[in-house]
């Protein structure tokens, strides 16, 4: 990997016609940290993640990676940088696996190039570490949701980022690989940012939480500092209890039911 990055992002919004979807949300990701975007359905998670990983533009503020401003980095050398696990992984049409992860040397290579068994290695390797090494001769459009998942975490990987952004890495696998790969991103040592449903994942695994809430960036801090009762019936709109851990020590929500 490369070294790690810092992330800022600086009063970002986002907006399509009249509906502003992201409303100047600044916040920080330092070198190493894995820090994690959580709220509700529709509060701009996703849309914050692509501005970050470069898919869409900010229509005001500005991403900084490294002070740097991202919006004025090339495409390739963006790619260097930043690497995507996006929601829900599609295309790749006639491609195996194998390929697919491949796709992930490109910014380090010229258009011409071929791969080299450096390249080879680093894919065998990816796909090991995602738990994907026997999907590799596989067709990607006949794998399951999980295996996707799996194969397109593997290709950031081999993108040796400094930056990963993950939405809902976690969707469609099942709890060991869930496990798997929370605690592969948690050890690379890159800075990592992504998005997450499960708030008990999220207290266990990142260092920061941020709480997005119809675009704006609600509430900020450790894991034990924002997942507050008091936050998952204002913003969640349910009734829990926010217990410690008592193998982990992390923060640990058990839901009662929603607001009545």
């Amino acid at each position: 990997m490369s070294p790690a990055l810092s992330l800022r992002t600086e009063a970002v919004g986002y907006a399509v016609g009249d509906r502003l979807l992201l409303d100047g949300v600044t916040l920080d990701a330092e070198p190493g940290e894995t820090v994690g975007l959580i709220g509700p359905n529709g509060s701009g998670k996703t849309t914050l993640l692509r501005c970050v990983y470069g898919t869409l533009r900010p229509t005001s503020g500005r991403v900084l990676l490294d002070g740097e401003d991202a919006a004025l980095l090339g495409a390739k050398r963006r790619a260097r940088r930043v690497a995507a696990v996006p929601q829900d992984g599609t295309g790749g049409f006639g491609l195996t696996a194998h390929q697919v992860v491949a796709m992930g040397r490109s910014p380090h290579k010229r258009f011409w190039e071929a791969d080299t068994v450096r390249d080879e290695a680093y894919v065998r390797d990816a796909l090991e570490r995602t738990g994907g090494g026997e999907l590799a001769g596989r067709r990607f459009e006949e794998l399951s949701g999980g295996e996707r998942q799996r194969v397109l975490a593997a290709r950031a990987l081999v993108q040796e980022p400094a930056l990963l952004v993950l939405d809902e890495p976690t969707n469609h696998l099942d709890v060991r690989h869930q496990l798997q790969l929370l605690a592969l991103v948690r050890g690379l040592g890159t800075t990592s940012l992504l998005a997450l449903h499960d708030l008990n994942l999220a207290a266990a695994y990142c260092d920061r939480l941020h709480v997005l809430r119809e675009g704006r960036l609600v509430a900020g801090g450790t894991p034990r500092e924002v997942l507050t009762e008091a936050m998952l019936e204002e913003v969640y709109g349910v009734r829990a209890q926010v217990r410690t851990h008592t193998a982990t020590g992390a923060p640990t929500v058990v839901y009662l039911g929603p607001v009545e």
